[in-house]
């Protein structure tokens, strides 16, 4: 039998287009079971989560005011949270805030004028070389930025004065500038002018103990201390707040020791935490995180209402800016895989899957853990749960044993696939 040519291409034709056809439903099937698996896994990723608890602290401290008997305008000379010596003036009293200012510009051109010379020393020149003093600068940069991350800010200036006086000498000493000596003329002419200014210190008040200065009063003093933690109660925490006391006749308050604790009330039904524990706190007004001790816990009849105290030895300018504030308590900080709480199943030993975590009649132990898919394989991985979420929990990384989940499996969340 022949075909004519138009009928020949014809069949070509019907050919060509039924293999499109079956090509395009090969590919809309590939795609929809793809689509549908990957809606039936997620991927073990790496997550981290706090066990924390948050309330209402009171900061319980031995603290000694400090009297004032001069009328006039108050100059600190130490920082919130400074330590200070006996003997130590802690302030000065001057008859008006323009003194006061006259007197800062003297102190920090003073500074300014030190520095300067210091680089124009002859000595601080020729005892360096080029390579070694970048050197130098480049570590000094890096202390600069871990210093500036711990919150260290009296290193942090240390370390930025040294790092002007290194970048200046580098300019010196590679001929990118000449001298400072026009700049250290100008800073001597403005010192002289400044000092001609009058500077009266009517009072200056001296420190009569080595102590922690704070420099505002309260009015809890006499209240809030070591020897009346246990006289606290619940309804006093409630009531103390967070306002300061305007006395003029108080320029601030000693801090006796370097232990101070933290009081406030929170839900311990579970008994999560015990006397001795060592847990963090993480205050509202501050990013920094502080290492404490469990004091005391005590109710009054009702463990979900529980009385908590805190030790801590840490001292520092956010520590004593507030009486009372907003805490979080940090009981944990863990770090693992995050499973959906829907993947979860137990297996027995014998290989079989049960809903609950062992069987009483036959002896039998389950094993917690996910069903991952791996290429066209459906595969059982324990997981070691660290900690709960809502809807998730946490399972430790186990890199060298296999039976476990591991980084990137694809869970699936139908158990019965």
């Amino acid at each position: 039998m022949r075909f004519t040519k138009s009928e020949g291409s014809l069949m070509v034709k019907i050919l060509r287009n039924t293999v499109l056809v079956l090509f395009l439903v090969i590919f809309i099937s590939i795609v929809y079971n793809f689509r549908n698996r990957e809606s039936d896994t997620v991927s073990a990723l790496i997550a981290e989560a706090t066990a924390s608890k948050e309330f209402k602290g009171v900061f319980i401290r031995d603290e000694t005011p400090i009297p004032c008997s001069a009328n006039g305008v108050l100059s600190y000379n130490v920082s919130d949270g400074g330590k200070i010596g006996k003997g130590t003036v802690v302030a000065q009293v001057y008859p008006n805030e323009e003194q006061i200012t006259v007197n800062r510009n003297i102190e920090k051109l003073t500074k300014e004028l030190e520095i300067l010379r210091k680089i124009q020393n002859p000595g601080t020149q020729e005892s360096v070389q080029p390579a070694a003093l970048s050197e130098s600068i480049k570590e000094n940069y890096r202390s600069l930025i871990l210093n500036r991350d711990l919150g260290d800010h009296g290193s942090v200036e240390n370390v930025a004065e040294t790092m002007l006086v290194q970048l200046s000498t580098y300019q010196i000493i590679t001929n990118e500038v000449e001298n400072f000596n026009q700049e250290i003329s100008d800073l001597e002419s403005e010192l002289a002018e400044l000092k001609k200014q009058p500077r009266q210190v009517i009072e200056s008040i001296v420190s009569p103990k080595s102590a922690y200065f704070v420099s505002y009063c309260d009015g809890y003093e006499g209240e809030l201390s070591s020897k009346t933690l246990d006289k606290l109660t619940i309804a006093r925490i409630s009531e103390i707040n967070d306002n300061r006391n305007a006395n003029d006749y108080v320029v601030g308050k000693l801090v006796d020791g370097y232990c101070w604790y933290l009081a406030g009330v929170v839900d311990n039904s579970r008994k999560e935490y015990k006397v001795g524990n060592r847990v963090k706190i993480r205050l509202a007004s501050s990013a920094d995180v502080f290492d404490t001790e469990i004091y005391d816990i005590r109710d009054e009849g009702d463990p979900s209402q529980s009385i908590i105290i805190l030790s801590c030895s840490q001292f520092s300018y956010d520590l004593v800016q507030h009486r009372a504030e907003n805490i979080e308590l940090i009981r944990g900080e863990y770090k693992g895989l995050k499973v959906p709480r829907e993947a979860i199943r137990f297996r027995t030993s014998s290989g079989e899957e049960e809903e609950t975590s062992g069987d009483e009649d036959t002896g039998e132990t389950s094993e917690k853990g996910v069903y991952i898919r791996k290429g066209e394989q459906i595969l059982f991985k324990k997981i070691d749960v660290i900690y709960e979420g809502s809807d998730y929990v946490l399972s430790k990384i186990y890199d060298e044993d296999d039976s476990y989940l591991a980084l990137y499996d694809d869970i699936l969340l139908e158990g019965d696939d």
